[in-house]
This record gives structure tokens, sequence and C-alpha cells, in this order.
């Protein structure tokens, strides 16, 4: 029954802390997909490494993303969930695929150009070959879909090309690889900058909320936010701060944007934050604790990513193997 249901492979980088962002726009929806798809759910350290990272908080900030997958409700029984580089198969089949891939193509990645002027001192060759390994990721587990944000379009597109180009070279080797239309997540924008995606990566702190933050810092983040000098709540383009404030409450409180607007009709802006405020906290109490309670039992959280890395292990390794057979390795067969 299992194996008809479609899969769908997605992850989270353990590069920093996981802001709402995150939260709103991808872990709260992945698990409305547990039930109806077969589910691979990876911490990808190894895409986390493109830029440079202190050792322990790498450790620390991996077991955390584990945590909160757990946290917000995601089942190690229906979900598979594992950290990426516990399945060496993603690393052998990245190098397989990057001979499949051209160089012009990848230096025309925007996040490769982002990334590069962000980070001008470490322009190492994982941050140009990075996409490579996102199609080794989804390519692995025959994904069907693959839940994305705007910013990740023109990867999953280079791992369609990536894998009809190695099937037409050999023989059919790889599902071509869809984007997931489902109900989409909230895009949740920067509170300083309603232009730019909330990211942990902003370097000023009040742009992000970041899903452990305590309710004294998630009041001061939300009452700092950007509005403007119009004083209404309406979800406008004219008024991008205060309709990213709108999003973020509809998302957490499952409210549609006009019912919103009428509640806060000539409120004003400060009951308004107040409330958000309020709700986004009452939101996140629960998975703070789960989280907390999951980061005390260690061997707990062993198990989990020990039992998927072993069931993820034996799919990425039937498609490497096929992969390997057909370009002319010879196997190896252990002893």
């Amino acid at each position: 029954m299992d194996e008809e249901k479609k899969v769908i492979f997605s992850g989270v980088q353990p590069s920093g802390n996981l802001t709402i962002g995150n939260y709103l726009g991808a872990l709260k929806n992945w698990v409305l997909l547990q039930d109806d798809y077969r589910c691979y759910f990876s911490v990808v350290d190894l895409h986390a490494i493109t830029v440079r990272q202190e050792p322990k908080s790498l450790r620390e900030k991996t077991l955390e993303v584990l945590a909160l997958y757990l946290a917000v409700g995601l089942d190690p029984e229906k979900n598979t969930i594992f950290i990426q580089s516990h399945v060496p198969a993603h690393s052998e089949a990245a190098w397989i695929l990057n001979c499949f891939t051209y160089m012009g193509e990848l230096s025309r990645m925007t996040q490769f150009k982002d990334k590069a002027a962000k980070h001008q001192d470490n322009i190492n060759a994982g941050l140009l070959t990075y996409p490579v390994l996102m199609a080794a990721d989804i390519l692995l587990y025959q994904t069907d879909l693959v839940p994305i944000g705007a910013d990740q379009k023109q990867h999953l597109e280079l791992a369609r090309n990536i894998a009809q180009r190695f099937n037409n070279i050999y023989s059919p080797t790889f599902k071509i690889p869809e984007p997931f239309i489902g109900n989409e997540g909230a895009r949740i924008m920067s509170l300083q900058d309603p232009a730019k995606k909330m990211s942990k990566s902003d370097e000023n702190e009040n742009g992000y909320i970041l899903i452990m933050d305590p309710p004294d810092v998630i009041k001061r983040k939300i009452q700092r936010a950007v509005t403007d000098n119009l004083g209404t709540v309406k979800y406008a383009d004219e008024q991008p701060g205060v309709k990213n404030l709108i999003s973020i409450y509809s998302a957490v409180a499952g409210m549609p944007s006009d019912e919103i607007e009428n509640k806060y009709k000539g409120a004003g802006y400060a009951k308004f934050k107040q409330d958000l405020a309020e709700a986004l906290i009452e939101e996140l109490k629960p998975v703070q604790e789960k989280c907390n309670d999951l980061l005390k039992n260690k061997d707990y959280l062993k198990k989990i990513y020990s039992d998927g890395a072993e069931r993820a292990a034996k799919v990425a390794y039937k498609t490497l193997r096929k992969m390997q057979k057909k370009i002319g390795f010879i196997p190896y067969l252990a002893k």
C-alpha cells in the first residue's frame, strides 16, 4: 500500500536557527503530507558546509533541526527522517551527476551568484556544485514531488535536466521530479525589509523571528516590525510591511486576510501587533517545549536518525547501484 504512494523529498540546512518562515512556510505543511505520501525528510548537513561552520555549533544545530522535525508533529513511523551525511550515497551520486552537469548551467544559478557575493573570501567549488548535490538528494529516492519555494525553482529545473540527460544517454533510471503544488505555505518576509524573504542569515536580528525565540523576544520583534504611516490594517501590495504581518497572523490563526482586516478596522497597529505576538507565542509554545524535551533525550534522537539513515540508505543505494552499473562501474561485492 505504502509503495503506491507518491514520494516526496525535502530538507532543511542546519546552518543556523530556524525561523517562523521555515516553520510556517515548510515544516507545518510537511505534517499535512505524511499520511498521503511516502516522505523523506532530511537534515541536509552536507549543504550547510558550503559556508564555514563552527563544528560544535553544526552538531548542535543538526540535532536541533531533527528535534524540531519531531516537535512540529512529523511521525518517524510514517516518514523517513535522517541526517544527510549518514547516507554516503548522496555524496557518491552527486559526484557521478557532476559529470553530467555543465559548467554553464551551474554558473547561471542565481543562488550561486548571491552566495558568492556574500562570501567573497570563500567562493568554494561546493558553492558552485551545491545544486548537483540537491539533484542527488532528490533523484536517489525516485522522488515524484518536491515542495519548494520560489528561490529553489531553478535548482529543481536543473535536477530535472540532469535526470533527463542521464536517462537519454543510458536508459530510464530516474523519475523526473515535479514541484509540489499543494496548499502553498505562507511566504514570510523580513520584518525589517518586507521586500526580502525572512532569513536566518539576515544581519538585522529584528528582521526574523526564530522558532525557539522566547516570548519577550517575539513581542519585541513584532513591535519593531516595519509598517507605514497609513494606520490601516490592510492586505495590500502598497503596504508590504502590514501585508507581511497579516500573512503571519493568517498562517498562525487560520484566519483569511479579509477577516483579519475586518477585525482590526479602525483599531490601528498597536492592538494588531499585540494580538499577533500573543497568537505566535501560543502557536510556538508547545513546539518549543517538545523540542527542548527531545534535546534532553539524546539516545532517543540517536535512535531516530540511525533508523532513518538505515531506511533511507536501502532506497538510495538501490538507485546508486543502477547508476553505477549503467555508466560502466564494476560492482563492488563486500566480503
